[in-house]
């Protein structure tokens, strides 16, 4: 390396160092942010859930079968967990912002070509392309929400983009069932377009791309997004394919690739996959927890349709409304819930709140064959605001302990703990309902029993970190509380 490289990779790793000091973004620009980076999360959402509701439509208009074109969905969903870690770490070595544009701008791109798609095919290639724009913005979100708010708030910050997580996912239904009923199917793909052209507008205001001075790491991204797509899409296949084998198979050989490229990546400083910091138990278990916890509530939502309209005798629309209290309750308790994780220990809102959803969880298990709307709305209500108090506190935990210049990495980590227990989720209630199990209490036994190890893994995470005064101590120095 000639001295004018190495003089300027001093510089480029001294400007990363002085931004990793920094405690938030002075004002009025930290409002600016906080609304960029809201539209952003915003939009993403919608778009990952907007869809569901004009399958049917799409199946018809496209002529293809009905399981076909659950393609749409599924697609989108693998890519995205695919590229996650990935793609935090180019991230890490390009700047967090850049990325993050340039991943809206793919998504703004491959939206407005959707309007055009007139067969499976393309629209399936032009949603892979937007879960590729995706993910790119989501990998280093949470770094980039890290770095807008100040340490001593940043469980506020995570409360607030919990909200716009929550409140997304609960218009997407009926604004795609609006535009649907209304528009060509098309506009589903686009309605979120606008929200990434405000979120460009007002990007200036997010932090300063810094470059991190990394060397590119192919082999283990390509390597990570393989396996990612082994056992993802081997568990999807195994739950939806005419033979459980194939996808069996290729789940285990993703297992298997796994475990080899955690082994590979222990000896690297960077790893692709953040096995560096998961080592510490509080980021390690945090993953975990959220994993068990994204399985339990993901469960309860997607089984609870099929016992009220199957055993209960509600009607697709009543069943939409049925539902709407556990979205609309997380609207309230997740910014309490962040807000509160600053001042109280995180891992005392957790245990807390999964407590309370384990005693929601069995009064659901026990509620008699008609309840009525509001015999099933409290009981949801309060499964919410156990899930609610637990999401935001832990996810606090797992971005703030992180050491600043891994923050893309543990975005990363959240971010897929997230999308593999959706996942995860879909798997266990399409086995038990294959099984002929999915209209009964067993969902909701099996969600309760997941809350159960969230609960336990956070309780570790307490005791194994030391629970104590010196803990505490350590805790408060890197802005967050066991």
């Amino acid at each position: 390396m000639s001295v004018n490289a190495a003089h300027w990779d001093d510089d480029r790793g001294g400007a990363f160092t002085r931004a990793m000091e920094q405690d938030g973004l002075p004002f009025p620009r930290r409002i600016w942010a906080i609304i960029a980076i809201s539209f952003g999360t915003a939009l993403l959402v919608l778009d990952g859930a907007i869809a569901n509701v004009a399958l049917p439509t799409m199946a018809r208009e496209l002529s293809v079968d009905d399981g076909v074109v659950t393609n749409v969905v599924t697609v989108y969903q693998l890519v995205l967990v695919m590229v996650l870690l990935p793609f935090a770490n180019v991230g890490d070595r390009i700047g967090h912002r850049r990325l993050y544009q340039i991943g809206q701008l793919l998504f703004l791109v491959t939206s407005g070509l959707c309007f055009f798609a007139s067969d499976l095919i393309f629209l399936l290639v032009l949603r892979a392309g937007q879960a590729l724009g995706a993910g790119m913005a989501l990998s280093v979100s949470s770094a980039m929400i890290r770095q807008i708010y100040p340490a001593k708030k940043l469980g506020s910050g995570l409360g607030i983009n919990s909200v716009i997580v929550a409140s997304s996912a609960a218009l997407a239904p009926t604004l795609g069932g609006y535009i649907v009923a209304h528009m060509d199917w098309q506009w589903v793909f686009v309605a979120a377009a606008p929200m990434a052209i405000i979120s460009l507008l007002l990007g200036r205001s997010l932090p300063d791309p810094v470059r991190k001075p990394l060397d590119p790491e192919w082999i283990s991204g390509v390597w990570s997004a393989l396996t990612m797509l082994l056992i993802i899409g081997g568990m999807q296949l195994a739950t939806h394919g005419v033979s459980h084998w194939p996808g069996t198979v290729l789940a285990l050989l993703g297992v298997l690739s796994a475990v080899l490229l955690v082994r590979r990546e222990a000896a690297r400083s960077d790893p692709v996959v953040p096995v560096d910091i998961m080592r510490q138990p509080v980021i390690g278990l945090s993953a975990l927890a959220a994993i068990t916890c994204f399985i339990s509530s993901g469960a309860l939502m997607l089984a609870l349709p099929f016992r009220l309209e199957q055993t209960m005798g509600y009607s697709p629309d009543q069943v939409g409304l049925l539902l709407l209290p556990f979205p609309l309750t997380m609207l309230f308790v997740a910014p309490f819930a962040g807000w509160m994780s600053d001042r109280v220990a995180p891992t005392k809102l957790g245990v807390t709140g999964m407590v309370i959803a384990m005693i929601a969880l069995a009064l659901m298990v026990t509620m008699p064959d008609q309840p009525g709307a509001f015999g099933i709305a409290w009981r949801l209500s309060v499964a919410a605001l156990g899930f609610g108090l637990f999401f935001a506190p832990n996810s606090r935990l797992l971005i703030g302990r992180a050491p600043k210049d891994r923050a893309a990495a543990a975005g990363g980590l959240l971010s897929t703990s997230r999308l593999l227990g959706q996942t995860m989720a879909a798997v266990v209630v399409g086995i038990l309902l294959s099984s002929g199990l999915g209209v009964g209490p067993w969902p909701l036994i099996v969600s309760a029993v997941l809350a159960v190890v969230a609960a336990l893994c956070s309780l570790t995470r307490f005791f194994s970190s030391g629970g104590g005064p010196a803990a505490r101590k350590a805790a408060k120095a890197s802005g967050s509380a066991g």
